[in-house]
C-alpha cells in the first residue's frame, strides 16, 4: 500500500518528509504484524525483545541495565517487562554474587521454550509480509543505517 493511501494525505513538504514518515509507518506496520504473531503467546513485542536478549546471553545472567541497553525501543520500562515475565515464569531474577546490589535476570526453561516457539511464528509472518529480495534487504538495510549514521 502506498504512504498516500494509509495516511490519506499526499502533502509532503518533500520526498525526504514522506521518506521519514514512510519509515515510521512502515514500522508501525511491522510492528503490529509481528504483535499479532506474538498474541497467541501471551507476550508483547517488548517482552518478547527481553526474551531474545536473555537468550542471547544464555546461559548466563545479565542486569536490567544491560537489558535496556540492548533493547529496539530504548524507552521500555524494562524492569516492569521483567515482572510481567517474571509472574509468567519466563525468567528468574536474582542478586548478582559479583554486586550484591545489582539485579540479574535470566531465561527460565519455559521461557526457552516459549521463546523457540513464538520465533518460529515471528517468521513464518516476517516471510509472509516482508516480499523484499536479498539484494534489496542489503540496499535498504544500507539505506537505514546512513538514515542512523548521525546516531550517537
Amino acid at each position: 500500500m502506498k504512504l498516500e493511501q494509509a495516511i490519506k494525505s499526499n502533502k509532503f513538504k518533500n520526498e525526504t518528509q514522506k521518506a521519514a514518515l514512510n519509515v515510521l509507518y512502515t514500522a508501525w506496520w511491522l510492528k503490529t504484524n509481528m504483535s499479532k504473531g506474538l498474541k497467541e503467546f501471551g507476550i508483547t513485542h517488548e517482552q518478547y525483545n527481553v526474551l531474545r536478549i536473555l537468550k542471547g546471553k544464555y546461559p548466563d545472567q545479565i542486569c536490567v541495565r544491560d537489558i535496556a541497553c540492548r533493547m529496539i525501543e530504548k524507552n521500555s520500562n524494562v524492569p516492569r517487562i521483567v515482572d510481567r515475565l517474571e509472574i509468567k515464569k519466563l525468567v528468574k531474577r536474582t542478586t548478582s554474587q559479583l554486586d550484591k546490589r545489582e539485579t540479574v535476570i535470566s531465561l527460565t526453561h519455559a521461557g526457552i521454550l516459549l521463546l523457540e516457539a513464538s520465533t518460529k511464528s515471528i517468521d513464518r509472518t516476517m516471510e509472509t509480509v516482508t516480499i523484499l529480495t536479498e539484494m534489496e534487504s542489503i540496499q535498504l538495510n544500507k539505506l537505514l543505517e546512513k538514515l542512523r549514521s548521525s546516531e550517537e
